[in-house]
């Protein structure tokens, strides 16, 4: 008999990302079990599809040696050694031989999970109306796993329902792109056909995915699929090739495929923007991430979170020195100047109201819930209330000399609370929310030439954001705007609304941008309190991003394409 085996990730288990309290995902698999051991016991066999859901947030986590967010122009790093896995990302020295393995060995360890379990399941010993529906999450699983490859790599090989033994090595070739956005897109329309809505699950199976996650995330990839990377994009004079790594010829109706799925989330009508700007304007942007569960009067926001309990998970990672934090991934000042004014207009844009004597005051209430700036009040344990953070060029521990960029992150994280506290906080980590559906239809509906019908979008986004509506009721949008001044809108819109979410880094991409804004310093604040009021001085960043046109892709593993010769490496590598 078979024993059941499973690859380490490190960077999620040294986490503890596996780790649940009062809901499904505290399910252990002996890893000793037999197969037919795992399989034949309700519990195990439930225990085992739990372990496939503790690897979904992967790219995600915070801490990964690989994690991306640090590899864009909106954060920097606070280390530098050239073999570290995310250096080697922003620096553009990714290779087959060094890029980091578990953008592949990690969606095809649970993609082979996925098929074991399902495999097995209709032999096992669960009911058949519960067997259906995890078939049904399964299914939802791979494909997500799938289209985490399919945005790093392009087409990839597809190997169906097959069980691979542990031993036995495939030699099979890639798919092309378009068979494999079809593939994915077929198990979500299956997996939607099977799940329950949101509201269906009981709270002890709150996490677990839902009719509604795999209608969002067919959105996701048909969103993806239509931007000019994969629409027509590859670069490469080989034929073959230009199929698997995108469509070989550009079509305008994919944009239109993609707002059409988007729209069928919104129309599902399970999930809605979380809105109080009663408390303080903005607030819902800031609540939204430190509730699990909203009151039953509002619609969930989250569409696909991966449940915690409470934790310190961002405060650990984020939080100056002073507070505990290890500021691992500092905000660049290029992403602060991304953040409009409080009126919605950019601070170099007429009447915006900026000064640059006092460059943080009257913002986008998201930006005070995003970064913390020099004087921004942050809880401290050791005074226990909230103090001003100092980051000036002359201040320990937080100050410029000891911080890449002049700013710390508070993205989700809670204000009540400090790594060096005592307490936790109610989170989730939000791997789909309900915000990302409506950016992605209003750029779907700008590049599908309905640029006017792309306003109640972002109205809605800046609405939550509590910035105000101004006279002409457009939120600092500007009036009756061309398709590319929309587009360049939206695209900023999305940077900030999802900022650090595990998104910049596959948008800058699939928009093929890249070459553009991550390709030389990023932009630091370096701040003088020696005079009255303080000097601002923006400056490079010491540490250059490097971004190749190979990069838009990323090379398959060397060990992989020695072990599979039928495996065509991605152009420039």
């Amino acid at each position: 008999m078979k024993k059941i085996h499973y690859l380490a990730i490190a960077a999620i288990l040294g986490l503890g990302a596996c780790q649940k309290a009062s809901d499904f995902l505290d399910n252990k698999v002996d890893v000793g079990l037999t197969e037919d051991a795992v399989f034949s016991d309700s519990a195990q066999t439930i225990a085992f599809l739990s372990r496939i859901y503790s690897d979904a947030p992967f790219s995600f986590v915070k801490g990964r040696g690989a994690q991306t967010e640090y590899s864009t122009d909106d954060a920097e790093y606070n280390l530098s050694s050239p073999t570290n896995q995310a250096v080697i990302l922003y620096n553009g020295s990714v290779s087959p031989s060094n890029v980091p393995g578990d953008f592949w060995s990690t969606p095809y360890a649970n993609i082979r999970r996925v098929n074991l379990f399902l495999k097995k399941l209709p032999n096992g010993p669960l009911s058949a109306p519960l067997k259906a529906r995890m078939a049904g999450e399964a299914r939802f699983l791979r494909a997500w796993f799938y289209h985490e490859l399919l945005a790093t790599f392009g087409g990839v090989p597809l190997v169906g329902d097959t069980v691979f033994t542990l031993n036995e090595i495939p030699n099979i070739g890639r798919a092309t792109f378009e068979e494999t956005v079809n593939y994915v897109v077929s198990e979500l329309d299956a997996a939607a056909g099977i799940l329950p809505a949101p509201s269906e699950y009981g709270e002890q199976d709150y996490g677990r995915v839902t009719r509604g996650a795999a209608l969002a995330l067919k959105a996701r990839v048909l969103l993806y699929a239509a931007s000019p990377l994969f629409n027509g994009g590859g670069e490469t004079n080989d034929p073959e090739l230009r199929k698997i790594i995108s469509y070989p010829e550009f079509s305008a109706a994919r944009w239109q495929t993609a707002a059409d799925a988007a729209k069928a989330v919104m129309d599902a009508g399970y999930y809605d923007l979380y809105t109080d700007n009663t408390t303080a304007p903005g607030y819902g942007f800031y609540f939204v991430f430190l509730k699990r569960v909203l009151a039953p009067e509002f619609k969930p926001e989250m569409i696909f979170l991966f449940n915690r309990p409470t934790n310190k998970d961002f405060e650990g990672f984020y939080n100056p020195p002073s507070r505990g934090g290890s500021k691992t991934s500092m905000p660049t000042h290029n992403l602060v100047m991304a953040f409009p004014m409080k009126n919605g207009k950019l601070y170099n844009e007429a009447g915006s109201g900026y000064v640059a004597t006092n460059p943080y005051a009257n913002r986008d209430p998201r930006f005070k819930y995003t970064i913390i700036h020099n004087d921004a009040l942050y809880y401290n344990a050791t005074g226990a209330s909230k103090q001003k953070v100092n980051t000036s060029n002359d201040n320990n521990p937080d100050g410029f000399n000891d911080n890449a960029t002049g700013y710390y992150s508070r993205k989700m994280c809670d204000e009540n609370i400090s790594q060096n506290s005592s307490f936790n906080t109610e989170r989730g980590w939000p791997l789909m929310r309900y915000a990302e559906v409506v950016l992605g239809y209003a750029e779907a509906l700008n590049e599908a030439g309905q640029t006017a019908q792309a306003y109640d979008q972002l109205k809605a986004i800046r609405l939550r954001a509590g910035i105000d509506a101004g006279t002409d009721g457009l939120y600092g949008l500007k009036a009756n705007m061309t398709q590319a001044e929309m587009r360049t809108v939206i695209q900023n819109e999305r940077r900030i609304e999802l900022a650090f979410e595990d998104h910049r880094w596959d948008d800058i991409r699939r928009w093929k941008i890249a070459m553009a804004v991550n390709n030389g310093f990023n932009l630091r604040m370096k701040i003088s309190m020696a005079t009255n009021p303080y000097t601002y001085e923006v400056v490079p960043s010491v540490r250059r991003h490097g971004f190749r046109e190979a990069n838009y892709l990323l090379p398959i593993p060397y060990s992989e394409t020695r072990k599979m010769d039928k495996l065509k490496q991605n152009p420039g590598y």
